[in-house]
C-alpha cells in the first residue's frame, strides 16, 4: 500500500539564528513545532525583533492540529502571541515551558483564549495523525524536550536545542535510553540543532558556571549585579545558591525576571527560600556587600535593565564604583556591537564588568561537534536535516553527519520555506515557499518591509536632501532659486559649496526637462553628489506651481 507523503517545512531557523519554527504535514494536517523570534541585525534600524512569516500557516489555519513548544527560550516561544493572534490551535508544552508561555500570554490578554496542554517528558500525545513522544534533553533551561514524531511515513526525531551534560544543574541528563530506542525502532530522519556545529569537542557542563560565580562573589567588595535572560531559570538557581553561600540577599529586577522567578518557584523548578529574597527597595538600603541583584540586558538592549543602567536612565538604581556586574550570557550573532557598547559604558561608570571573554560565567546550551556525533550515532537516522543555525553551521553539521557514515545524498541542507518530502522511505526536495522577514516595530507587526528598513539604513548612512521647487505655471521655468534642506548630510560649512553647485545642477535639469521634472532633478543631483563626494543621500523633490 502506498503511504501518504510526510512533508517538513522550516518557516524559521534555517540559515539563521532564531525565529525557530518547523511545520510537519501529513494527510493534510499540520503540526507546528516552536514559535520563536530573532533579534534584529545592527543595520535593521528601529526593528524590535523579527518573527516567522506566518502566511503559510494562515492559509492553512483550519488544518493545524497543534503547536508543540520544545522549551522556553525566546528564540522558540518569543513569537507565540503573534501566532495566536493569527491562528487558533492547542499548545502542548512541559510544565515549566507552559508556565513561561502563560506569563507571556497573560501580559497580552491571550491566556484565557488559549488552549494549553501540559505534557511531561516521557509521555506520548496523539496530535492529529502525529504520535508525538516527548523526551528530555539538557539545555540551558530546565524542562527542555526533543520530539519523536511517529507517522505512517516513518519516525522523525526533532532534537530541539540540546547538549549532553553529565552534571546538569537540575540533575536531569538527556535521555540516552530513549534515543537508543529510536534507533532500534528505525529512525527515518533527524531534524537537528546546528548552533554549535562549528565548535570542536564537547560543550562544558553548566556546573562550570557555579565555580565562576563563587570566585566573583568571593572577590566582590560591593554589590554584585548578574545579568541574564529572564528565561534562564537554572541560572537563577545558581545565583541563589551562591548568594546563600556568601551570605548575600537576592533581589530580582524587572517585570519579566520577577514574573518568571515567581512562576518557577510556584512550580518547584526554583528552590529559593523566602528568607533569601528582598525587594528592590530593601536591596538599595542594604550594605552593598550583602546584596546581589539579578536583571536582564545581556544583549545590550537599550531599554533593558542593564541598558538603562549603562546610560543612567533607571528610576531607582545607578551604577556605582565598586559594583561588580556579570553578563552571564553570550552575545547573539549580530548583537556584539551593542553588547560591547554597554560593557564600555558600565566600565566608564566605575563598575567591574565580567563577561564570557574574562571568565566562564556562561556556557552554551548547545551540542558541539562530538555531541552531534553522539546524537547521530545513538539515533542512527537514515536522513539528516540540519536546522537551527546559520548556513555555515548547517554545513558543518552536514560534514559531521558524513563523518559518522551518512551518505551526502541523505543530507538535506535547506533554507526557510523549502519543503522536504518523505514517501515510501525516500527523501526528496519539493516546492519552495517564499519566506519573508516579518519585522515587529513597536506595535506594528509586518507593516515595516525590508525596503523600509533599507531606507532607514540609507538615511542613517548618507542623510537626506529635500528640494523645494517653485515653478511658473505659464513658462514652466523656476520662479525662484531652488530651496535645499539637508539633514544628516554634511556639516553646514562643508555643505555650502556642494549644495551651491547642486543648486546649479537643479536649475539646469529644470531647464532641460520636458517630462518628469522630479525624476530629472533627482537624477541630476544624485549623479553630481556621487561624482563629487561619493555620497548618496535620499533625495525628495516637491514642485509647486504659481
Amino acid at each position: 500500500m502506498k503511504k501518504q507523503t510526510l512533508r517538513i517545512i522550516p518557516l524559521g531557523g534555517a540559515g539563521e539564528m532564531g525565529r525557530n519554527m518547523t511545520v510537519y504535514e501529513y494527510e493534510n494536517q499540520l503540526l507546528v513545532v516552536d514559535a520563536g523570534l530573532m533579534f534584529p541585525e545592527n543595520d535593521m534600524l528601529g526593528v524590535d525583533y523579527i518573527i516567522p512569516d506566518l502566511d503559510f500557516l494562515i492559509k492553512r489555519k483550519d488544518k493545524i492540529s497543534g503547536i508543540v513548544i520544545t522549551h522556553g527560550h525566546e528564540d522558540h516561544i518569543g513569537a507565540i502571541r503573534h501566532v495566536l493572534e493569527a491562528i487558533q490551535a492547542p499548545i502542548y508544552a512541559t510544565p515549566l515551558t507552559r508556565g513561561l508561555l502563560e506569563v507571556k500570554l497573560a501580559r497580552n490578554g491571550l491566556l484565557q483564549k488559549t488552549e494549553l496542554h501540559t505534557v511531561e517528558a516521557g509521555k506520548i500525545v496523539e496530535i492529529g495523525p502525529f504520535q508525538v513522544e516527548f523526551f528530555h534533553v539538557c539545555h540551558s533551561i530546565p524542562d527542555g524536550v526533543g520530539l519523536g514524531i511517529q507517522t505512517p511515513a516513518g519516525l522523525i526525531v526533532h532534537t530541539g536545542d540540546y547538549k549532553f551534560d553529565q552534571t546538569p544543574v537540575d540533575n536531569w541528563p538527556t535521555d540516552y535510553a530513549k534515543l537508543a530506542e529510536f534507533s532500534r525502532r528505525g529512525t527515518l530522519a533527524i531534524v537537528g540543532d546546528s548552533t554549535n556545529a562549528v565548535e570542536a569537542g564537547w560543550t562544558p557542563s553548566e556546573q562550570v558556571i557555579t565555580s565562576a560565580f563563587e570566585q566573583v562573589f568571593s572577590e566582590a567588595k560591593g554589590r554584585v549585579i548578574i545579568a541574564s535572560f529572564a528565561s534562564l531559570i537554572s541560572r537563577m538557581q545558581q545565583v541563589a545558591n551562591t548568594a546563600i553561600k556568601y551570605q548575600r540577599k537576592l533581589s530580582f529586577i524587572g517585570t519579566s525576571m520577577v514574573d518568571n522567578a515567581k512562576m518557577a518557584r510556584a512550580l518547584g523548578y526554583l528552590d529559593i527560600p523566602d528568607s533569601l529574597l528582598v525587594t528592590n527597595d530593601q536591596a538599595l538600603k542594604m550594605p552593598k556587600d550583602q546584596v546581589v541583584l539579578m536583571c536582564t540586558g545581556t544583549q545590550g538592549e537599550p531599554n533593558s535593565i542593564l541598558g538603562r543602567l549603562s546610560t543612567d536612565r533607571h528610576r531607582q538604581l545607578s551604577v556605582e564604583p565598586g559594583d561588580t556586574i556579570v553578563l552571564s550570557s553570550k552575545a547573539i550573532p549580530g548583537n556584539e556591537e551593542m553588547v560591547y557598547r554597554t560593557i564600555n559604558r558600565l566600565i566608564q561608570r566605575g563598575a567591574n564588568v565580567i563577561y564570557e571573554a574574562l571568565a566562564p560565567v556562561h556556557v552554551s546550551g548547545h551540542a558541539s561537534q562530538e555531541e552531534i556525533k553522539l546524537m547521530l550515532t545513538l539515533v542512527k537516522p537514515k536522513y539528516v536535516v540540519p536546522l537551527h543555525g546559520e548556513i555555515r553551521q548547517q554545513k558543518m553539521h552536514a560534514r559531521i553527519a558524513q563523518q559518522v557514515g551518512t551518505p551526502p545524498e541523505n543530507i538535506a541542507l535547506v533554507d526557510n520555506g523549502q519543503v522536504i518530502e518523505f514517501q515510501n522511505g525516500e527523501m526528496n526536495l519539493g516546492e519552495k515557499f517564499p519566506i519573508e522577514y516579518v519585522f515587529v516595530d513597536g506595535s506594528s507587526v509586518g507593516d515595516v518591509s525590508t525596503d523600509i528598513v533599507r531606507e532607514r539604513e540609507l538615511l542613517a548612512k548618507d542623510g537626506i536632501l529635500i528640494i523645494n521647487l517653485v515653478i511658473d505655471s505659464a513658462t514652466h521655468e523656476l520662479a525662484k532659486e531652488p530651496q535645499i534642506i539637508s539633514r544628516g548630510f554634511m556639516l553646514s560649512e562643508e555643505a555650502d559649496e556642494v549644495l551651491s553647485q547642486a543648486s546649479q545642477r537643479i536649475i539646469d535639469a529644470v531647464s532641460r526637462s520636458n517630462g518628469n521634472l522630479e525624476k530629472a532633478v533627482v537624477k541630476s543631483v544624485r549623479t553630481y553628489l556621487y561624482s563629487e563626494i561619493r555620497r548618496s543621500p535620499m533625495i525628495f523633490v516637491t514642485a509647486n506651481e504659481i
